[in-house]
């Protein structure tokens, strides 16, 4: 399936939630937050929110600073 993260399109396999995606690319959940077409997912419903193909994802990581 071909889904666009942080503005580049990239193809995965055997990917169905958010929690399955972070997995793959290595990324902790409890470290980000992530948007899916534009709506923020609850970091709890990672695991069962459900990606199709062509989904608009933006993963974001938290940046400390003043």
């Amino acid at each position: 399936m071909q889904l666009k993260v942080n503005g580049e399109y990239r193809e995965f396999t055997n990917i169905f939630t958010i929690a399955q995606l972070l997995d793959s690319l290595g990324i902790q959940a409890r470290t980000v937050a992530v948007e899916v077409n534009g709506e923020v997912i609850p970091k709890r419903l990672h695991h069962e929110h459900s990606l199709r193909h062509g989904d608009v994802i933006e993963i974001v990581h938290p940046v400390g600073g003043g």
